[in-house]
């Protein structure tokens, strides 16, 4: 029997999510620009094709091979074989790949899909948003998609997402509004202040909202501080 959790490549990470990424739900990570989103991502897809794994990850904002390499060290070459990387140009294509990773997911070879990566969600609904009411109707259809895609075959989804500043609340909020928000099992939000980045977390079924961790980002990963 498969565990309910899943690791993210990072301890602290890890014990904030009380044990990992959970299977079946879909992960978000909000923040701004340079605060830690694609190294968390990064970090947690080497830790699934450590453990055997095959990872979809679809990228918005420009996949850095350099990263990936120094995160996966040595094996780099061996892992880049299980990573199925989709790059959209723009949020029509967003929707064509998400649906297309199914197709990967079907496949029960040696090396099955153990975790969906998307960075970001939003990063190219922002074009849209001219669009109003038709542009969050396509990113909640993208959101759906993804979280039934995580529950058809038991595994976890992590997501990244864009800040803007909520006036009516006065915080700063992820964006795509309830729809990402409510399709989200647990966020953290990620912030950064004199070099110094803090997860913390603002949505879980059972761990209290507001524990957070303080760390900085370095050549192979992460380090608490």
């Amino acid at each position: 029997m498969k565990p309910d959790r899943v690791s993210t490549g990072s301890q602290p990470l890890d014990d904030l999510l009380g044990g990992g990424l959970e299977r079946r739900t879909v992960t978000q990570i909000y923040g701004e620009p340079a605060s830690g989103k694609s190294t968390f991502c990064l970090m947690a897809a080497v830790s699934s094709l450590q453990d055997g794994n095959s990872v979809v990850y679809i990228d918005t904002e420009g996949f850095s091979v350099e990263r990936f390499s120094q995160l996966a060290g040595e094996n780099a070459g061996a892992f880049a074989e299980r990573l199925y990387l989709f790059e959209p140009l723009d949020f029509a294509q967003q929707g064509v790949m998400i649906a297309d990773a199914e197709g990967l997911l079907k496949k029960n070879g040696q090396a099955p899909v153990g975790l969906l990566v998307m960075d970001s969600a939003t990063a190219l609904y922002r074009t849209e948003l001219d669009l109003g009411r038709e542009a969050l109707r396509k990113l909640s259809h993208h959101m759906i998609k993804l979280l039934g895609l995580a529950k058809k075959y038991d595994i976890p989804v992590l997501i990244t997402n864009q800040i803007f500043m909520d006036i009516e609340r006065d915080r700063v909020s992820g964006l795509g509004g309830t729809a990402l928000e409510h399709l989200s099992k647990a966020i953290i939000r990620l912030e950064k202040k004199d070099g110094v980045r803090r997860a913390m977390l603002r949505k879980h079924r059972s761990r209290p909202e507001g524990i957070s961790f303080d760390f900085v980002i370095t050549e192979n990963g992460i380090r608490t501080v």
